[in-house]
């Protein structure tokens, strides 16, 4: 029964590349049709339906937060002048790793990478958008469950809000810092290259504005979703429907016929992302089931030190999408000490006791999914909107040759030495 979690996940990673044009129109049903397979077997054959109903509970909470922020930030339009200097262009890459951790990766994302193309729209290259998704669309959101989707099946498994802020801070500044230095640079050796005059001259008539701010409203009804209180959190509607979620959705629902047509224009905005995401991931929530109750054992995994987890988890997060590895590993580090990653009471108690271990496996999953455009969700709508603006966005490989290995890894061994014991 763990074909299908392979197989979803395979395809996740080789068809893009090897039939772009049928994964491209018929990724919903290879995914939904794997999905139905465990499904069916937990059903008919197990008959068994928790498992079932728990993959669900977790898949509307985490479409939840995803979909509402996508839909949210795609209600502000920024606009900003197209000069920016390589400082310029650094304090924006921090902000925009600070703000992935208020409104998640995908959000931040979403929000910025169009403003990003445009100050930069007179020598915009392909490091730019790889560097964009290093530090925003990945390692900054590292400090809050809304971060990263990892992170945040973690919350929803019993991990407290506070916890990766409390015990992922230092790793999260080492790696930031690494990173602006290095994108630092790269961007001043390409500034140099575009003659002042011209720069002056292309970009005299432009200026910074906002539109569709009334959706930061939305965005701290989204937040406050999070926090309501468990009692509260644990009421569900057609036992899958949490409080928190159903908040998410009507917050994105009302930012959507609130906001202006041409606000969404601008923005090119479209539910092509999130549909893809929406889609991949029933399948992935569904096929993991048997993969994670194996993990659950402790004999799946034979390694045992925080490092071996901070690598391990990190080499299946740039392939086969952070959030179920996260989970796997996880659930594999629980299993090794008799607990169940089901269980709220014993997640609470393994972060308690075995801090070193979950902060391996929290930085694993989030840093090392900036690895590959597969890595995890906003990676590819980067790169998406990158393309339609005919911005030179890295082929897939291309990134990795070029980026990834000989510049991304370095850093997060750098980190994983200094930070994880």
């Amino acid at each position: 029964m763990l074909a299908p979690f392979v197989i979803l996940l395979l395809c996740i990673a080789l068809m893009p590349l090897f039939a772009a044009h049928f994964w491209e129109h018929h990724y919903p049903k290879v995914a939904v049709a794997l999905g139905a397979v465990t499904a069916a077997y937990y059903a008919g054959v197990q008959h068994d339906w928790h498992p079932l109903h728990h993959a669900a509970q977790e898949y509307v909470s985490f479409m939840a937060l995803v979909g509402s922020l996508f839909v949210i930030s795609g209600g502000i339009n920024i606009r900003v002048k197209g000069e920016a200097t390589p400082a310029i262009n650094t304090l924006f890459l921090l902000i925009g790793a600070v703000l992935a951790n208020f409104i998640g990766t995908t959000g931040a994302s979403m929000l910025l990478i169009r403003p990003w193309i445009q100050m930069n729209k007179f020598r915009i290259t392909d490091f730019h958008i790889v560097f964009f998704i290093f530090i925003v669309s990945n390692v900054g959101g590292c400090l809050t469950p809304i971060g990263d989707p990892p992170l945040f099946l973690g919350f929803l498994r019993g991990i407290s809000f506070f916890w990766v802020l409390q015990h992922c801070w230092q790793a999260w500044a080492l790696a930031v810092a690494l990173l602006l230095v290095v994108f630092y640079l790269f961007d001043s050796r390409n500034f140099a290259r575009i003659p002042k005059d011209v720069r002056d001259m292309e970009t005299a008539h432009e200026d910074w504005y906002f539109r569709g701010l009334h959706n930061l409203v939305w965005l701290g009804v989204v937040l406050a979703a999070v926090f309501l209180p468990k009692s509260v959190q644990e009421t569900t509607i057609l036992g899958v429907f949490s409080v928190p979620a159903l908040v998410m959705f009507a917050a994105a629902a009302a930012s959507y016929f609130i906001t202006g047509k041409d606000v969404h224009e601008a923005n090119d905005f479209n539910f092509g992302p999130v549909k893809e995401v929406g889609f991949l991931f029933v399948g992935i929530f569904l096929t993991m089931i048997p993969a994670l109750q194996i993990l659950q054992s402790g004999q799946a995994v034979q390694i045992s030190s925080p490092m071996q987890y901070y690598f391990s988890t990190g080499a299946l997060s740039a392939f086969l999408d952070n959030a179920p590895t996260y989970l796997s590993f996880l659930a594999a580090a629980m299993g090794h000490e008799h607990l169940s990653v089901d269980s709220h009471a014993d997640v609470v108690k393994f972060a308690a006791e075995h801090a070193p271990h979950l902060i391996a496996i929290s930085l694993g999953a989030v840093f090392f999914g900036a690895g590959s455009y597969i890595g995890n969700g906003p990676n590819f709508m980067v790169k998406s909107i990158a393309d339609k603006a005919k911005v030179n966005a890295p082929s897939f490989l291309a990134y990795m040759a070029r980026f990834s290995i000989p510049v991304l890894l370095p850093i997060l061994i750098i980190v994983g030495w200094v930070m994880v014991k």
